[in-house]
């Protein structure tokens, strides 16, 4: 599968600094212009691509996500939520469709992403419930205690600096504010995890080309997967961007975890 969307930050072309693209490594100023490239390939097929990918899977992940969030069913005023990397809007449609008055902005970096998630929205008649806004995870365009939640699904493993963009989450969540992010993982199951291996690795990127004509854009998300940091080592990144009760749940084989953190 790939990421929800894309959201980062270059540091420009003259930094010595460096960040993982896929296996690869590169300069930490070229990173999201390559990221931006995967997102625009895949944009307009993107949902296609993780159902088929996931088997469906993803939509029972995504559902779990506000499962856990619980957007409030009867509210006194506007709850607001910021979806970041939220790509085609699927994780803020879902919340506002729970929820009650929620004020839905999705972030993200790239325009392609955010183009197939307006249109949908407004088919789906949440044009005027759900706002699409682009900017980056690392620096993003809104006050300080502004949202009572922040989600982030398949899309923070994309981010140049991920401590930055976990900084910045803090930053604008309100006292009492939810950070939720859903992510690929490490599978540590033994045997599952040699299969998932084999099909990540040999049929993903085949799924891609046949369905977007880009082989190469999901053999770097596949890539990119593996690079992202263990359930145990992004729980402390979160900790150490000030969140406390940080938790996280493991699902389908940990294929995919789900972490939680407040700001209190």
């Amino acid at each position: 599968m790939a990421g929800e969307g894309t959201s980062g930050r270059s540091s420009g072309a003259g930094t010595s600094e460096q960040a993982s693209f896929g296996f690869r490594t590169v300069a930490l100023g070229e990173k999201q212009g390559m990221v931006d490239h995967v997102f625009h390939q895949v944009a307009s097929r993107y949902d296609l691509m993780n159902d088929l990918m996931s088997g469906g899977m993803q939509r029972l992940w995504k559902d779990a996500m506000v499962s856990w969030i619980a957007p409030p069913r009867k509210s006194r005023r506007p709850w607001r939520l910021l979806d970041v990397a939220g790509g085609t809007g699927d994780i803020a449609t879902r919340i506002v469709e729970r929820g009650d008055r929620v004020e839905a902005i999705v972030c993200d970096i790239n325009n392609s992403m955010l183009t197939v998630g307006r249109d949908r929205a407004k088919a789906a008649g949440h044009g005027d419930d759900i706002r699409f806004a682009q900017g980056n995870a690392e620096s993003l365009p809104f006050p300080d205690n502004h949202f009572d939640a922040y989600t982030i699904a398949f899309g923070i493993r994309n981010v140049p600096r991920i401590q930055v963009a976990l900084n910045d989450a803090f930053r604008v969540l309100k006292r009492g504010g939810r950070f939720m992010c859903l992510e690929f993982t490490h599978v540590d199951v033994p045997v599952f995890d040699k299969i998932y291996d084999l099909y990540s690795f040999n049929v993903i990127p085949c799924i891609g080309q046949a369905v977007t004509g880009d082989g190469d854009s999901y053999q770097y998300l596949v890539e990119s997967i593996r690079k992202f940091p263990n359930q145990a080592r992004f729980a402390q990144m979160i900790e150490k961007a000030g969140f406390s009760r940080v938790d996280y749940r493991n699902l389908s084989g940990s294929i995919a975890a789900l972490h939680s953190g407040w700001k209190l």
